[in-house]
């Protein structure tokens, strides 16, 4: 492809250079390749300059089926290399000039980039998120006989938010609960917002989305029985994973 540019996926050990990539190919179609640079490689591919070029790019990132479409590409690529090396995902359509920059970048960063691996080496990533579970409505009731209708409305609207703020106390206290157990059995954690529920595809509200750091062997069993062996009336909890350590250990160029 005449004046590609280069497409970074990901830093790693000096040892990918020597992986056998069997016909990988990442975004646009293109195979993808190692590039090594002292004690650390990049994974990368050669993509077209008219897709990825800064006006070119700017507009492609608004266009839903592209950005979906490179996307899944950059994560197709990561998640092959990374179920077996440990590596540090660049951020989606990092692209450089030439394979030089993409080097110079590889000796500029090499500290921190190697730092980010040490972290990471024997580690992987889980996903955990819990829903508030469905409770009747705090609002029903029935009146009571002593006091008029107006009265009696006003009371139990009294007591629908007595029990809606006990019942989100509860709540916070048992996410917290579960969230402390987890961080136990991992090495590290991160927690992010809630989803909104156009991205979670569940009604119910999302109390809790976090990942964490796991060291595989024992310590997954461990981290895995908190999430199963967890019992709670007031939160459902879902487990995802394992993945490369996207959390833990991605990278942006300065």
């Amino acid at each position: 492809m005449a004046d590609a540019l280069v497409y970074l996926y990901a830093i790693g050990d000096a040892a990918l250079a020597s992986l056998i990539l069997g016909g990988l190919v990442g975004v646009g179609g293109a195979p993808v390749r190692v590039l090594a640079s002292g004690r650390l490689a990049a994974v990368v591919s050669s993509v077209d300059p008219q897709q990825f070029r800064e006006e070119s790019l700017r507009r492609n990132l608004e266009n839903l089926p592209w950005l979906t479409a490179t996307a899944r590409a950059h994560h197709r690529v990561v998640d092959a290399i990374g179920r077996d090396h440990p590596i540090a995902p660049l951020r989606l359509a990092t692209v450089y000039l030439d394979d030089e920059k993409v080097r110079a970048l590889i000796d500029a960063q090499e500290e921190a980039f190697a730092a980010a691996l040490d972290r990471i080496r024997g580690r992987q990533e889980w996903g955990v998120k819990a829903f508030a579970a469905a409770h009747p409505d705090p609002d029903q009731g029935d009146d009571d006989s002593a006091l008029g209708p107006g009265a009696a409305y006003l009371l139990r609207r009294r007591d629908a938010r007595e029990r809606a703020s006990r019942l989100r106390r509860e709540v916070q206290e048992v996410v917290e609960d579960l969230h402390q157990g987890l961080a136990a059995a991992s090495s590290a954690s991160r927690r992010y917002p809630p989803q909104d529920p156009s991205l979670s595809g569940r009604r119910e509200d999302m109390v809790l989305n976090a990942a964490y750091l796991v060291e595989v062997g024992g310590s997954t069993e461990a981290f895995t029985d908190v999430v199963n062996s967890w019992r709670s009336p007031h939160i459902q909890v879902t487990l995802t994973g394992p993945w490369p350590p996207y959390s833990f250990a991605a990278l942006e160029e300065p």
